[in-house]
């Protein structure tokens, strides 16, 4: 994998997965967050201090990344610095514009969620969540860059639901995913082609974990431009 890939959110209880995944296969890895010394780095990491809310604070920490994962705590106010509105779409919008900067054209995953279509589930309560976690995905797909949407179901520490991991696609799931195999399929999808222009959601299932992930995203269909109405 071409190097550095920049982990937003790298601090916090996913980003920090990713960031170790990454630096096991000798990725050089920028973890980017408004506290990085609150996460337990390993060494070797370069931190830097941005908020995705606050543009020009990205541009230093993103110059010449290769790839972006975007891992950010949405926050669930109805308006204003924690709102939804604010962290996963004008915060990836923000991430868009400052990788893109000097001419970049980086591969960004973005970890979303389930339920991201169903705006009448009660989640969208909390400052439209679903409605602003949708919005963000779709600047990603309309970005013009190679990217993957990653949509883990509820998410949880245990691998109690099993190892075996499901990727489906059209949001009509739900089920439980470990922050591990989602870490996993955030390295996964930047080092594979077929994971590139793919929306997904993930899920664990009693079963081994798996060994090959290519065929996994091989049964992905590629996303169609969405046209939706706001």
């Amino acid at each position: 994998m071409r190097s550095p890939v920049a982990v937003i959110g790298g601090a916090g209880r996913l980003g920090s997965l990713v960031t170790r995944r990454l630096l096991q296969e000798g990725t050089r890895v920028r973890v980017v967050s408004r506290h990085p010394e609150r996460g337990r780095l390993p060494l070797g990491v370069e931190k830097h201090r941005a908020d995705v809310r606050y543009a020009d604070s990205l541009v230093t920490a993103l110059r010449g990344c290769a790839a972006v994962v975007f891992s950010v705590e949405p926050g669930t106010a109805d308006s204003g610095p924690d709102s939804p509105e604010t962290t996963m779409y004008d915060g990836v919008r923000n991430v868009l514009a400052a990788a893109t900067e000097h001419g970049e054209r980086p591969h960004v995953v973005l970890v979303s969620q389930i339920f991201v279509t169903r705006r009448e589930h009660p989640m969208n309560a909390y400052g439209r969540l679903l409605d602003w976690r949708l919005r963000g995905e779709d600047a990603v797909r309309e970005s013009g860059l190679p990217y993957t949407v990653v949509r883990p179901s509820w998410l949880t520490d245990e691998g109690f639901a099993g190892n075996r991991v499901r990727l489906e696609q059209g949001d009509r799931g739900d089920g439980w995913v470990s922050r591990t195999a989602v870490a996993e399929a955030c390295f996964q999808a930047l080092n594979s082609p077929a994971a590139v222009g793919r929306t997904f959601e993930m899920y664990n299932e009693l079963g081994e974990t798996p060994t090959d992930w290519a065929p996994l995203f091989t049964r992905l269909g590629a996303d169609r431009q969405l046209e939706r109405s706001r």
